[in-house]
């Protein structure tokens, strides 16, 4: 290796910490005078082949920089970068090859295939240092953005599951003051959740659906809201809601109100924070609209068909079910089969004859969540 003297320049800005350079060069002489030119300003490693080079590019402590001859036997350094730049590991750090070679193809070459700086010789030692200079800062620049993305994704990703957190918590501790009220809900608010998903994912590719449930986030936002469907019923007196016969006409009229009282309570939930909430606004169309039926004849509004939110009329199907196996302070707990055949008998009614469609097909797997979840 053809090196020019030179005096020595003053010493690099990059000091802390003190980088590490790899000098790559089948001579030893070639090693010997770059390691000198050097080691007043960085941590000098060798390696005398390209082997060896690629095992300490692996090693605990790679270098920050590679000073690469390319004429080597065995392993030239255009193979050598190559390898460096085809793992993970070591593909960041910078190469800087120093050759002989000065012809315009070998430079095209060797920053092709990914260095990033081509030094002919003969080479002066100022300008040898002020190019590792500038790459080693160009790396170190690299690096701290590179870290401050991993560091900023790492928070984002904190942050998300801290607000699904949230999210779950609230609706929990929503669901769970309606569940107080009624002493005999027991694992209503749990099996209704898995009834809506498992109705949801199997209508989710289907012609009249596919647009509002192929989407995971809204299969879990469903899933989540699910147990709000009765928050209003904290608002209805216990004279009715734990009446152990018939409601009166007057007292049915009050308990009607609950879905106009929970759609209200997340509304009210959502003014107090001063803001929309996207989680919150399916939760409220079930809230609201849950009692809707298919020919119109539900409340509060007496929707029909398709103008029925989809959210609301999977929950219909899950919670009509679930009401007829559960036992009532008015009546008994019915069969999986008399439930089913209900269910069945409202296709096109009560309910959207699809999702009567989809329920029949997934009675076993109704039955076995009422069963994994049963009250005690």
């Amino acid at each position: 290796m053809d090196i020019v003297p030179a005096p020595m320049d003053q010493p690099s800005l990059v000091d802390k910490p003190i980088a590490t350079v790899l000098v790559v060069d089948d001579t030893p002489d070639n090693l010997a005078l770059m390691g000198s030119l050097l080691k007043a300003h960085y941590r000098v490693k060798v390696a005398n082949s390209g082997e060896k080079a690629l095992k300490i590019a692996h090693g605990d402590m790679p270098p920050d920089l590679v000073l690469l001859d390319i004429m080597m036997p065995d392993m030239d350094g255009y193979e050598v970068c190559r390898q460096l730049k085809a793992h993970a590991a070591t593909r960041d750090i910078p190469v800087i090859f120093l050759t002989a070679r000065s012809n315009t193809e070998d430079e095209h070459r060797g920053l092709e295939i990914g260095a990033v700086d081509y030094i002919t010789k003969p080479i002066s030692p100022p300008i040898l240092r002020a190019r590792v200079q500038t790459h080693l800062s160009l790396k170190a620049t690299a690096d701290f953005l590179r870290d401050k993305s991993a560091y900023l994704e790492r928070e984002v990703a904190l942050r998300t599951l801290e607000v699904r957190a949230i999210q779950n918590v609230t609706i929990m501790a929503m669901a769970s003051l309606a569940e107080t009220r009624d002493n005999e809900t027991g694992n209503h608010i749990r099996r209704t959740q898995l009834y809506v998903r498992t109705l949801a994912e199997k209508l989710r590719y289907h012609p009249r659906f596919v647009d509002a449930l192929n989407n995971d986030r809204t299969i879990d936002m469903l899933y989540k809201s699910a147990p709000l469907h009765d928050i209003g019923k904290i608002g209805i007196p216990d004279s009715i809601l734990l009446k152990p016969g018939k409601l009166t006409v007057e007292e049915f009229e009050i308990m009607k109100t609950h879905t106009t009282l929970g759609r209200d309570a997340i509304e009210e939930a959502e003014r107090r924070l001063g803001t929309k909430v996207e989680f919150l606004q399916t939760a409220k169309e079930i809230a609201y609209s849950h009692q809707e039926k298919w020919d119109g004849s539900g409340y509060p509004e007496g929707l029909v068909g398709d103008a029925i939110p989809v959210s609301a009329r999977l929950m219909a199907v899950a919670d009509v079910y679930d009401a007829l196996i559960s036992r009532r302070v008015y009546k008994p707990a019915f069969t999986h089969e008399q439930a089913c055949a209900i269910v069945s008998k409202g296709r096109g009614t009560h309910f959207d004859p699809d999702i009567v469609d989809a329920f029949m097909e997934l009675t076993e797997d109704f039955r076995g969540i009422a069963q994994r979840y049963a009250d005690d």
